[in-house]
């Protein structure tokens, strides 16, 4: 079995950032409308100060540096050198990579189409649009079609226009492609699962991600006829997985070997706990600054991006949990086997969705209504493992 950590804390349940994240983020709502409101020029500005190619904002550097705030923590918590070895059990392991990678992205395009561009798209609107970023390299004269979009110029720089339900249907896309957040430790520990088993898949799933995203994620863009901006796709996974990454495993090795596992243990992830979440909250306010008229012109538009989220991570749940049942997991598998399926990396997701297709976009929002969601979701999802314990071979574990 995997017992040992390949993350060096385990977690204690869910902290004061985390408990009430979803406050957190209707604040940061809030507040991101009010500055749209009050200073629309400011979030802007700072979305200006970018690194351009040719002549085109490729990485907003404000925004790059909050969210590599919110990867770094979660990196180097990560011990690399245990992955191997803990990653031998090979039935949850083979059912966690199996639904989060062959299932999980295309289940996700299917339900965000049937709810987004079908069910729901007469209240998004029907001739709604929205303004996304030219795919890097990609010129066009104003006019052109690319994929659902045309190609128009705003405030002087070309960017494509595209059906406002599809730049939300992007979003979900990028979701559904970034398997568990580092967050899912907490959930499996609350569930009563098997944090070996836990530790185990963030650091796997962080290495797949440096493969899988790119592919998956080019892929289903492509199909829903939406920009496939390759070079943007790999840039995004260089700059906010593997810069971190690196960054996390350098760091680590370093700080172990000046300061002792336990300093770092007790002192540096002490002081890096609430960094993730901070950096989050800020980007969220930039975020929701743009957005801010889109809202309050349609406040039923986080709810119809919601419910297909909402129906995905129960499904995957619902879906990972019985498949479990069936091989003969035991419930201390079973659980964090299930939660890691229903959880999404939205750090990953929103870093994405901002370097792709803007910070102004409606993709970019889609992924933070996946924030918005996760913790009650998830919770939900928690009581229900614990009630549901007997259904699983081996003992009970107390709730």
């Amino acid at each position: 079995m995997a017992t040992e950590a390949c993350v060096t804390k385990e977690p204690k349940g869910l902290g004061f950032f985390e408990r009430y994240l979803t406050v957190w983020v209707l604040l940061c709502i809030g507040g991101g409308i009010l500055l749209g409101k009050v200073a629309p020029g400011f979030a802007r500005s700072l979305d200006g100060m970018s690194v351009v190619v040719d002549g085109a904002p490729v990485v907003s550097i404000p925004i790059a540096v909050c969210l590599f705030l919110m990867m770094y923590p979660i990196m180097v918590k990560i011990d690399f050198g245990e992955v191997i070895q803990a990653g031998k059990t090979v039935k949850p392991v083979g059912l966690t990579l199996f639904v989060n990678w062959a299932v999980k992205p295309f289940t996700m395009y299917a339900i965000s189409v049937l709810f987004l561009g079908v069910l729901f798209r007469g209240f998004i609107g029907a001739d709604a649009v929205d303004l996304v970023k030219m795919p890097l390299g990609l010129n066009l004269p104003v006019g052109a079609t690319y994929g659902a979009g045309t190609v128009v110029l705003s405030d002087g720089i070309p960017m494509l226009q595209v059906p406002l339900w599809r730049s939300y249907l992007a979003g979900c896309i990028l979701l559904g492609i970034a398997p568990c957040t580092a967050m899912v430790l907490v959930w499996g520990y609350l569930a009563r699962g098997n944090d070996g088993h836990t530790l185990v898949m963030v650091a796997i799933n962080s290495l797949t991600m440096l493969v899988l995203y790119g592919v998956l994620g080019g892929f289903l863009l492509g199909v829903g006829r939406l920009p496939v901006p390759w070079q943007a796709l790999v840039l995004s996974i260089a700059v906010y997985v593997a810069l971190p990454l690196v960054a996390g495993y350098v760091s680590r090795r370093l700080i172990v070997s000046t300061k002792g596992e336990p300093w770092f243990r007790e002192r540096f992830l002490h002081v890096l706990t609430p960094v993730t979440i901070v950096a989050l909250l800020l980007t969220l306010v930039l975020l929701f600054s743009f957005k801010g008229e889109v809202i309050l012109a349609n406040p039923l538009t986080i709810l119809w991006i919601a419910v297909p989220l909402f129906v995905q991570t129960v499904l995957i749940f619902a879906l990972t949990y019985g498949l479990a049942r069936w091989f003969g997991l035991s419930y201390r598998d079973a659980a964090p086997t299930a939660m890691i399926g229903a959880s999404n990396h939205f750090e990953v997701a929103i870093a994405t969705a901002v370097m792709l297709f803007g910070l102004s976009s409606g993709a970019a929002l889609a992924t933070v209504v996946g924030v918005l969601i996760e913790v009650p979701v998830m919770l939900m999802l928690v009581r229900i493992c614990l009630r549901t314990q007997g259904w699983f071979r081996g003992e009970r574990v107390s709730a």
